[in-house]
């Protein structure tokens, strides 16, 4: 691998590893397993098998960053319901983490072929990561349950207690400072 930094790199990726953490932690789990443990364990990981890793890009380096952070995720997932796993629920992690990186994208770019639209299009991803870890703590949360988990205002607004249209408006305020930030760096 000829990326340049080494291992020592990987912390560029610390905040888009920790946004698809908190899209696939389960909500109830919120107070047993913490995102950036599961990211720091991710590191540990990668920084341990830098040797076993074959890519060449920042984009490969990415993908190999998912699959251990999907491990990480089906672990921490498996040791709190032991008991309540039910199979034929189960889904993959590390599809589910493609999926979420994939959703990310869309959000940023439309149809990118060249190696330098690929490259600048991961580089928005990382940027995207970086503004929603800049969000206010329930804007992030709002966001992130209704555009990445599909829940309803109604349901946001249940599990934060607040109100639908107090809901409505972190979501708003949330866009707004999302694209404020995104156009900001521009």
């Amino acid at each position: 691998m000829t990326l340049p930094g080494g291992p020592e790199s990987l912390e560029r990726f610390r905040t888009y590893l920790e946004l698809l953490a908190r899209l696939h932690l389960d909500p109830r789990l919120k107070g047993k397993v913490d995102a950036s443990d599961l990211v720091q364990e991710t590191f540990l990981q990668a920084h341990e098998g830098w040797n076993q890793f074959r890519g060449g890009s920042e984009a490969e380096l990415s993908a190999w960053l998912r699959q251990i952070l999907a491990r990480n995720l089906a672990h921490a997932a498996r040791d709190f319901r032991r008991a309540k796993r039910d199979v034929a629920r189960e889904r993959s992690l590390e599809q589910a983490l493609d999926d979420s990186s994939s959703h990310l994208q869309a959000w940023l770019a439309a149809d990118q072929s060249s190696p330098s639209q690929r490259a600048a299009g991961n580089e928005q991803l990382l940027r995207l990561a970086d503004a929603l870890a800049a969000l206010p703590e329930t804007q992030r949360e709002a966001v992130r349950l209704h555009y990445w988990q599909d829940w309803s205002v109604a349901h946001i607004s249940e599990y934060l207690g607040r109100t639908p249209a107090a809901v409505g408006g972190l979501l708003k305020r949330g866009l707004q400072q999302l694209r404020q930030r995104l156009t900001d760096k521009d």
